[in-house]
């Protein structure tokens, strides 16, 4: 009773703001955290991270405010891949985003809990990450990226464009889970359409014109790479310019964004950044409660192919009006 006007308006003052930064502090531990990794470095994933960043942006989601974004990038690396995906886990964010299949698989090892939204991954079901594309199962969800189609639809595009064709690389990496799909898939569409296919392997960036020069030295026609390989999509142009040295007319099965510009004859591929964009919906609806094992994995809808009229030139070859009439992008 005898507590001085001053005191007590302190211990007032105290009270109200002990009681605010816990209030604080709780509305912080509330803005939902999305953790998403890439293989490449971030400049070269750019368009597609920029992408999924836009996705969010169209739901209504301010980062830094009402949703943060741990992205990691594993500068081509894969085998820094499991410790990124161990170090956001034990950040305990609320989603992962994963947008290629050896991601998905680190980030399968790390938690069967934290919901992981596939953003770009071939052949979910056969990897074993979801019980299927209607019904899920399990804590992954997103979009299947079709890519080992796309390898059959490069490689009658190419045949297309090569009427000659007996002789096909397929260049791929046996480190990754995604190698034996596409060489299945190559050999398939190759054997319909009546010629050989000869894998050459490349595991880091230094065997890339070792295994063009092989392609080369086995009289092969030309060169199919799938960019499904973080490995290779992170070293694109330096592929493409193996291909020139060794003048070998190569096609990506990827979309084209960049490809064609950097000299690549052919790609045909899934709109990337699409796939992205809306893979933040999933990454929405996670956030407000729906579960990864009940949302259908769905497909791509967006394909696009490039192609570059001066690396045909160079190489000899005319370009059929019906794959210029198709095209999405030409490069003269």
């Amino acid at each position: 009773m005898n507590m001085r006007r001053r005191e007590f308006i302190i211990i007032l003052g105290g009270a109200a703001t002990s009681g605010a930064l816990p209030a604080r502090a709780q509305q912080r531990e509330h803005i939902p955290r999305v953790g998403i990794v890439w293989i490449a470095p971030q400049s070269v994933v750019s368009p597609f991270h920029d992408a999924f960043r836009a996705g969010l942006r169209e739901l209504g989601y301010v980062e830094d405010r009402t949703i943060a974004l741990e992205a990691r990038f594993a500068q081509g690396k894969l085998e820094l891949l499991p410790g990124i995906a161990e170090e956001l886990v034990r950040a305990r964010v609320d989603v992962l985003v994963a947008p290629a299949s050896a991601i998905v698989q680190s980030l399968k090892q790390a938690t069967t809990t934290i919901p992981i939204v596939m953003a770009n991954v071939t052949d979910p079901v056969g990897f074993g990450f979801i019980k299927s594309l209607q019904h899920p199962g399990t804590n992954i969800t997103g979009f299947s990226n079709l890519m080992v189609e796309q390898v059959g639809k490069n490689i009658e595009l190419l045949r297309e464009m090569l009427p000659g064709l007996m002789r096909l690389a397929v260049l791929v990496n046996p480190a990754v889970p995604d190698a034996a799909l596409v060489l299945r898939e190559a050999r398939a569409s190759a054997r319909v359409l009546g010629f050989a296919v000869h894998p050459v392997e490349a595991r880091q960036a230094e065997d890339f014109d070792g295994a063009v020069r092989q392609a080369s030295d086995q009289k092969c026609d030309g060169l199919l790479v799938s960019t499904v390989e973080g490995l290779f999509f992170v070293n694109r142009a330096r592929i493409i310019e193996a291909a020139a040295r060794h003048r070998m007319p190569a096609a990506f099965a990827a979309p084209p964004f960049g490809l064609a510009e950097a000299g690549a004859l052919l790609s045909y591929g899934a709109n990337t950044p699409d796939m992205l964009r809306r893979s933040a919906r999933y990454v929405d609806r996670i956030i407000k409660g729906a579960k990864p094992e009940d949302l259908p994995v769905q497909q791509p809808v967006k394909f696009e192919l490039g192609v570059n009229l001066k690396t045909a030139k160079t190489l000899g070859l005319a370009i059929p009006t019906s794959i210029l009439l198709r095209a999405d992008e030409v490069v003269e």
